[in-house]
């Protein structure tokens, strides 16, 4: 049996870990990682069963990629906040139910279309800024800006906040993996104490005075409902969309870009058939899932994959390699637009099913199409490897310069 190493974090795995992926579907598809004290769920019917069935595999860690409790200095500054703030991706019922139900009455698919003008309109803006260049970075200029002020706009929260919220977004999720030196994890611990506040704050607010804008809506529907939460439960929804709802896109873009560039006979296809773009656009999620996996916990004794799991296992299942599983998907690791009944599970399945998928489809199937065909030409504007966000549980460019034929 080969020797089989699972490691995030490790600069080299991190590069392309599909190889590895293919590995431990074939020989060890349950695996256990004993430096994150982690079972490693990888083949697609495992992953479909511990998302679905959410009453053994416990969503309450969903986002801890660690398995040790914060520094003492560390919890310190996160109790200055609210450690009783609950997450949806991290609730489990009833909880997920009472917070997710006035989701769904506020984030409607209406809502979600109303949005498409002014999506098209921050794509044109933001291209507008420098499709003249010839040169730039195409995460920092395009990826990152696009789905940001997309979700703030949704959210209610103003233009010039964005950059700031950004910077905590990314202090909340350093604070969940827990990897860097002390220090940085207690500023990091500060950061997600602001982000809390901020959102308690715009939740009162917006108690006060409502706006046309989807923190508003969440308030209403709270109110209507039979099983209220509190104003600090209900922080938590907009915080989440903040993060989820900018990162997760900026990583899809970023991706789709490399998949594309390196696949040139593809993106012409895409030109001559925009028709082709809706299947690309799922081919591009399955490929390179923006959320590579979240965790579960066990609450029983349970056998997956043949193999044995005590209650209070912790486990990742594996988004990223069940979405190139050979026994689901033919040719998994060729983008093919045309690809028949694309069951991925970029998104998650169960309960927990992204609610913000239709919108991050919507950008992409904007933003792509207006991308490559304004900068015409698209290469990369050199030959030296993509470097990635060191993220254990996501998959994203921390840049990606480019070139172009300006008009």
């Amino acid at each position: 049996m080969t020797e089989l190493v699972f490691d995030p974090l490790d600069p080299a795995q991190r590069a392309d870990p599909y190889p590895t992926y293919a590995l431990l579907r074939r020989e060890r598809p349950v695996f256990y990682a004993p430096q994150y004290d982690l079972w490693v769920v990888t083949r697609y019917e495992d992953v479909l069963r511990v998302l679905k069935e959410d009453e053994t595999f416990s969503s309450r860690i969903a986002l801890h990629s660690t398995p040790h409790e914060p520094a003492p200095e560390v919890r310190r500054v996160l109790d200055q906040g609210w450690p009783e703030m609950p997450i949806i991706v991290e609730s489990d019922p009833p909880l997920h139910t009472r917070i997710r139900r006035p989701i769904s009455r506020a984030f409607t698919p209406r809502r979600v279309a109303e949005m498409e003008p002014r999506i098209r309109a921050l794509a044109q803006t933001l291209l507008d800024a420098f499709a003249a260049e010839g040169e730039a970075d195409v995460v920092d200029r395009f990826a990152w800006p696009l789905p940001l002020r997309v979700i703030g706009e949704l959210v209610g929260v103003p233009e010039e906040d964005l950059p700031w919220l950004h910077a905590r977004s990314r202090d909340w999720l350093a604070t969940y993996q827990a990897t860097a030196p002390l220090e940085e994890q207690i500023a990091q611990a500060r950061g997600f104490v602001e982000f809390q506040r901020y959102f308690v704050s715009l939740v009162e607010e917006r108690a006060r005075a409502p706006r046309d804008d989807l923190t508003s809506a969440l308030i209403q529907a709270v109110a209507e409902d039979e099983e209220p939460i509190s104003l600090v439960e209900l922080a938590g929804v907009p915080l989440d969309l903040i993060v989820a709802g900018h990162v997760t896109v900026t990583r899809a873009i970023g991706s789709a870009l490399v998949l594309l560039l390196d696949a040139p006979e593809e993106l012409e296809r895409l030109r001559e058939d925009p028709a082709l773009w809706p299947g690309a656009i799922e081919e591009i999620l399955r490929l390179e899932s923006p959320a590579q996996g979240l965790f579960r916990q066990t609450t029983r004794d349970v056998e997956l994959g043949g193999v044995r799991l005590p209650a209070g296992a912790r486990l990742m299942v594996h988004f990223g390699s069940a979405n190139r599983d050979e026994a689901v998907f033919a040719d998994p690791d060729r983008l093919d637009p045309s690809r028949d009944r694309n069951l991925h599970l970029a998104f998650g399945k169960g309960i927990h099913v992204c609610i913000g998928a239709p919108l991050a489809r919507l950008e992409l199937q904007i933003a792509l199409p207006m991308l490559v065909d304004r900068l015409r030409g698209l290469r990369r504007a050199d030959d030296e490897p993509v470097a990635y966000d060191p993220v254990f549980f996501a998959r994203g460019l921390a840049s990606l310069r480019v070139r172009w034929d300006p008009d």
